[in-house]
Formats: structure tokens, C-alpha cells, sequence
């Protein structure tokens, strides 16, 4: 008999390359779309591409035309408690908060594993520029995939220990490029699809974000003051929502020269800027710490931090670790290191884990 996998598919490009992949290399594949968001009629630009109507619509095209099975399960109610209310608070809070990460842990991985073990599929596949492997102790690990603008490990990095091991990341190493010419090739349904947002649920347009929380959260916006480095009132903001630290524009400020929001104070709401260099972080303290299967950090150990999605990375030093919290030195400043994300540790490609930036210091 085949191996079982099912394989997330969001109706877009890359799921879709990666289901047909599955198909060519002998597994008996099972589509599963996830329906996590309803969207308004707000035209164009107003949500990104992951799991809308026609989304679904285009994911079971797909497995339709690659001849495997497709369903969709509703996950509607839990995508909004575990992901869309918290990142309305942190924006409220002055967090800058990483959502997709969030979803990974929370809701896609740990419904696709339930799911799995409801159908009998011994592999969970999904089309994230990612790479599975094998250590030479035999331990399962997540690794960066070959197109570094397109790497996604970085929001693999709390995968549930329980799933590692039956992941499989077709397009791993794969350019971007490749995959699209691809799927044109094989005249896949969506071929032709624009890119997913980074953020599937707020949308593309300018001031979707705090457009999206104002909806939501209208009565607890809070305007408050800017200050400079000297303490000085320079502006108002219209909310925390509407700034992260590291923003320079849109700040309504003129100085003479560049301000950039380099803290933000949630208690009074009062929004701090300063130079370029006053962004320069050289320790971050990370909480809900979770380390890769098999992985034991200790304090002096160097690894590479990467502290935002569209991030390189920067060398580090592990100063202090415990079960839950971390703290990390910078050799170099790191900029813009914010409160809320998630600072993801490397060894070379490998994801060694991560943790919730809670404090960082210039």
C-alpha cells in the first residue's frame, strides 16, 4: 500500500507544486484545506491570500485535476481566539506582534497532526520553503530552505516536538522561480496567482493594519504623546496600533531630521523616538522559550539570532537560560529589536528554537 500524507493546501502556488510532487513521488495524497477567516467585500487589496473562498475553491481545483481526494475543515472559531484577538492586544499594548508564527504553533500544525491521525496519514506536507532533516543522531530537525528570500523555518520554529519527525517540505530546495514555472508547466489551477500576504487575515493595502484593529478595538484606542530623546513633547500619535519600533514614516513629525520610534510605553502611551543609532539593541530577554527536539542551549554558546521575519540574522551569545526564558548578547547592535516578536536561534541552517522578544536593550 502507499503512504498516506496529507498536504495543507491553500489554494495558492506553492501548496499546489508541492501536492503534485507528493503525486509524482508515490504517496496516496490527501488535500486539507484549513477555513480559518471569513473576509468582508472590502475590494481589492483587503485580505491576503491564505484560505479566503476562493482559496478553497482553487485548492480543491487543484486536487482535482491531480486526481487525490480534498477537504475542508472549519477551524473558523479557534483561529480567532488563538490568533486575531491576541494580535489586536499586543498592537494595543505597544507589541509588535508575529501572528504567523503564532498560527503555525497554535492552529495549522497542531490541527494538520490531529487531522492526520484522523485519516491514518504517516506524513504531514506543506508548501513551506522549508527543510526537513535528519541528524546523525537520527533526531528530525527543521532547516532554512534554499531560497533565503523565501525561507519560512523561521515560523516552523515551535513546531510540536510530536511532528518534526513527519513533516515533509517538498519545495525545500526549490527557488521561487522554479516552483512558479513550474506549476505554469503543468497547468496547475492558480498557476498564475499572485503572492500570499505575509499576513493572510488584515490584507495588503496601506493602513490595512490599523484599519483592521480600529474595527475591532475602536474604544480602546489610545492617543498619546512623542517624545524625543530629551523628553520633549514633538507630536501626538493617533494610537499604539498605528506605530512599531523602527517606524520612521507616517509619524507626522518634522524635526529636521530623521526620528525613528525607538520605545513605546503602553502604560502612559507615550511614544518615544531618536537617531537611527539609538535603535542599535545589544541584549534581547526572550520569554515561552521553546527549543528543538533533542536541543540543550547553554549560557555562552553563539548562535544566530534572527529577530524578525526579514531578517538576516546576527551573531549572539546566549547569556542566561532557564526552562522558559532566555537572554541573548549582541556582539554588534542590532536594530530595531522589538517587543513582541519572535527571535528565532540558529546553528548554521538548522533551527535550534526561539522565544518572545519581552525586553530589549540599546
Amino acid at each position: 500500500m502507499k503512504e498516506r500524507v496529507i498536504v495543507a493546501m491553500s489554494g495558492g502556488v506553492d501548496s499546489g507544486v508541492a501536492a503534485a510532487r507528493l503525486v509524482d513521488a508515490g504517496y496516496e495524497v490527501v488535500g486539507v484545506t484549513l477555513h480559518l477567516w471569513d473576509y468582508p467585500g472590502d475590494g481589492p487589496g483587503s485580505h491576503g491570500r491564505c484560505c479566503a473562498p476562493e482559496d478553497q475553491y482553487d485548492a480543491k481545483r487543484t486536487a482535482d485535476a491531480l486526481s487525490f481526494s480534498h477537504y475542508t475543515f472549519d477551524r473558523r472559531e479557534l483561529f480567532r481566539e488563538a490568533i486575531v484577538d491576541p494580535f489586536v492586544d499586543a498592537y494595543l499594548n505597544g507589541e509588535t506582534p508575529s501572528p504567523c508564527t503564532a498560527c503555525n504553533r497554535t492552529v495549522k500544525l497542531r490541527e494538520l497532526l490531529a487531522i492526520a491521525r484522523r485519516l491514518n496519514a504517516t506524513k504531514i506536507a506543506t508548501g513551506h520553503y522549508a527543510k526537513a532533516c535528519t541528524d546523525e543522531e537520527g533526531r528530525a530537525y527543521i532547516a532554512e530552505g534554499r531560497d533565503k528570500q523565501k525561507d519560512q523555518s523561521y515560523f516552523l520554529y515551535a513546531t510540536p516536538h510530536e511532528l518534526v519527525s513527519k513533516l515533509v517540505f517538498p519545495l525545500g530546495d526549490s527557488e521561487k522561480a522554479e516552483v512558479r514555472a513550474e506549476a505554469v508547466l503543468r497547468n496547475l489551477p492558480g498557476a498564475t496567482k499572485g503572492e500570499s500576504q505575509e499576513l493572510c487575515f488584515v490584507g495588503s493595502r496601506q493602513g490595512a493594519y490599523a484599519e483592521f484593529i480600529e474595527r475591532r478595538a475602536k474604544e480602546r484606542i489610545r492617543p498619546g504623546n512623542i517624545l524625543d530623546e530629551n523628553g520633549h513633547v514633538v507630536g501626538q500619535h493617533q494610537g499604539l496600533h498605528t506605530v512599531t519600533v523602527g517606524k520612521r514614516k507616517g509619524l507626522g513629525l518634522s524635526l529636521g531630521k530623521p526620528a525613528f520610534v525607538t520605545s513605546i510605553d503602553p502604560i502612559s502611551a507615550t511614544v518615544h523616538v531618536g537617531t537611527q543609532e539609538a535603535l542599535g539593541c545589544v541584549q534581547a530577554t526572550l520569554d515561552d522559550v521553546v527549543l528543538a527536539p533533542g536541543i540543550v542551549l547553554t549560557t555562552g554558546q553563539e548562535v544566530r539570532a534572527r529577530v524578525r521575519y526579514r531578517h538576516d540574522g546576527a551573531a549572539a551569545i546566549v547569556s542566561a537560560v532557564d526552562r522558559n526564558h532566555m537572554s541573548l548578547s549582541f556582539p554588534s547592535p542590532v536594530r530595531a529589536v522589538a517587543k513582541g516578536q519572535i527571535a528565532v536561534l540558529y546553528e548554521g541552517e538548522r533551527v535550534l528554537g526561539g522565544g518572545r522578544i519581552a525586553m530589549g536593550t540599546s
